[in-house]
């Protein structure tokens, strides 16, 4: 039966209070800008430097400034911790944020830490607080992710065969990251690697390779990056993150994309990416053929809405809905530890230049 796709979630519930930690891009231009469209109630911001947050807290009218993130998970009004900082930070706010009786449940920003040793304390510890603890794992609410989700569940492409995500585009790096000695597959392959975990379930190992990137002007070895992932079904996925993707002088006629295919025994899918023309904005894309639902003609669904800033509502959504319901958020940390452990996995696979088994960690 061909199903009616969903691109965004519906909003079921908005009631909580949030307090953001953070004023840098992602949470100024993306995550605000996602909760004000969906009526979120953000009472407090905190930052590093604390005009960033004067200027945030101005734009969308958030009446508290608090002079520190430690401040505002102190402040007895946030239900909601949202954390936007950098990882090697991260852990010591959650810890703290864990203490605190009237925090219900946190919004960890991925990566959850460095690695994936680190993330498994931060982890036990949220498990045994009894709180509702999500890490930001955003790609998941991409639209053109969503329906294809819902297009693998309703079995119209069969049974996977091959999946493929090619970026071929550039992010801008934050100064932070030049000191951790890890770049692209800690803080750009992560979407690509917890998106296919979503859309496959458990890969059973990984062999990835690396070489550093001309443009980037910092010390790394993983700039350029592929990864290639098995599935116990038989599937085989590669995830390129091509950070380089050509010169880029004014007047150099280049092109960014990213691009996804999946190709199944009874159909194929394939779409675009939209947030490398960000702030333009673009709509992902998707269109598909089955034999089952389509009788081999194109479908192409389309919606107005984007990965940046719209996905990131359904993100904040789902914590609060898992808190309404009294659910597991979907986004839950014992999840994103296996995502950290894929990260981890890809390291030593580079490290050893072998196919690396997931099994060799302890989730």
């Amino acid at each position: 039966m061909k199903i009616l796709p969903q691109p965004d979630v519906p909003i079921r519930c908005r009631e909580f209070r949030i307090g953001a930690i953070g004023a840098g891009f992602i949470m100024s231009e993306v995550q605000l800008e996602a909760y004000r469209e969906a009526n979120f109630s953000v009472l407090a911001i905190a930052s590093r430097t604390r005009s960033k947050a004067e200027a945030a807290a101005k734009r969308y009218g958030i009446l508290t400034v608090h002079d520190t993130p430690e401040d505002l998970i102190r402040d007895p009004r946030v239900e909601i911790v949202d954390i936007a900082f950098p990882p090697d930070m991260q852990p010591g706010l959650i810890r703290l944020a864990l203490q605190q009786p009237h925090i219900k449940g946190i919004l960890a920003q991925k990566p959850l830490a460095l690695d994936f040793v680190t993330a498994r304390e931060p982890a036990r510890e949220c498990r045994t607080s009894g709180k509702r603890v999500s890490v930001n794992q955003n790609m998941r609410f991409d639209q053109s992710m969503r329906v294809l989700k819902q297009i693998l569940d309703n079995g119209e492409l069969g049974l996977p065969v091959l999946a493929t995500i090619e970026m071929r585009a550039i992010p801008h790096w934050q100064g932070f990251l030049k000191q951790y000695g890890r770049l692209t597959l800690l803080n750009m392959s992560i979407h690509h690697l917890d998106v296919l975990r979503f859309l496959f379930g458990e890969p059973i190992d990984i062999f990835s390779a690396a070489r550093p990137d001309p443009r980037t002007e910092f010390a790394h070895t993983d700039g350029i990056v592929c990864s290639t992932l098995r599935f116990q079904n038989g599937l085989m996925a590669v995830s390129l993150e091509d950070v380089w993707s050509g010169p880029r002088e004014a007047n150099f006629a280049s092109d960014t994309y990213i691009k996804w295919r999946v190709e199944g025994t009874e159909g194929l899918a394939q779409g675009s990416i939209g947030w490398p023309d960000y702030p333009a904005g673009s709509p992902s894309t998707l269109r598909y053929c089955s034999r089952r639902t389509t009788d081999g003609r194109w479908i192409e669904p389309t919606w107005g809405t984007c990965w940046f800033p719209q996905a990131f509502a359904g993100v904040m959504e789902q914590l609060q809905w898992a808190l309404k319901s009294n659910q597991p958020p979907m986004l839950g940390v014992d999840d994103n530890l296996r995502t950290m452990a894929l990260v981890e996995a890809g390291y030593r696979s580079m490290a050893e230049r072998r196919t690396v088994l997931l099994a060799e960690f302890e989730v």
